[in-house]
């Protein structure tokens, strides 16, 4: 028995074939192959007829469901569309409503002021210190008086009610307002009763 310094001779040492060190030696070269997502893509199942129609059912259904809830949708939008003009519409008329029953008013704080002859009056004052609040109370609403004296006549904001021959103005002009006119925008909340000159 030889003793564990003892080393073999040199032709004693088994070396290792050439084939199997280079079976020893791991593969860097080779990965493992993993599947591609194109792979994954083309992969392809067997399905029975039962299995699609079952598949051809429920897309049907899906479609269906989806053309009623793209329909749903758009009611929904034009119902909320048509009820907010609806309401504008309706603010729009209120507001036109309650402002001709106030034009009266005007008129006859209109007409009082011109009754008045003493300028000092303190009943006069009173009355125009109204009357300038109430104009204000108009404009702040949007309210406009209708430019009519020495304009030409125009039936969208003018009813003549008399003709009067005139020297002083041109034909077919207004000569004199009878009752002031409004407009609220582009609506007209009343007519401008006006004299035009022949």
């Amino acid at each position: 028995m030889a003793r564990k310094n003892e080393t073999l001779p040199e032709e004693q040492h088994p070396t290792p074939p050439e084939d199997a060190a280079q079976e020893m030696q791991p593969e860097t070269d080779a990965a493992p192959e993993t599947p591609k997502a194109e792979d994954a893509a083309q992969e392809t199942f067997t399905l029975t007829r039962e299995q699609m129609e079952k598949l051809e059912g429920v897309a049907a259904q899906l479609a269906a469901e989806q053309d009623k809830y793209l329909r749903l949708a758009a009611e929904y939008d034009n119902y909320r569309k048509r009820t907010a003009k609806e309401k504008e519409s309706v603010y729009a008329d209120a507001k036109i409503d309650t402002l001709k029953a106030l034009l009266p008013v005007y008129d006859n704080l209109e007409r009082g002021l011109a009754q008045y002859g003493d300028e000092d009056s303190p009943h006069r004052k009173g009355l125009e210190m109204i009357f300038t609040q109430f104009q204000e109370s108009l404009a702040k609403l949007g309210v406009t008086q209708i430019d009519a004296a020495g304009q030409p006549f125009d039936p969208e904001k003018h009813n003549a009610v008399m003709h009067v021959e005139d020297e002083r103005f041109g034909e077919n002009t207004v000569a004199e307002v009878l009752q002031q006119g409004f407009a609220l925008g582009d609506k007209i909340l009343r007519f401008a009763i006006v004299k035009v000159a022949n």
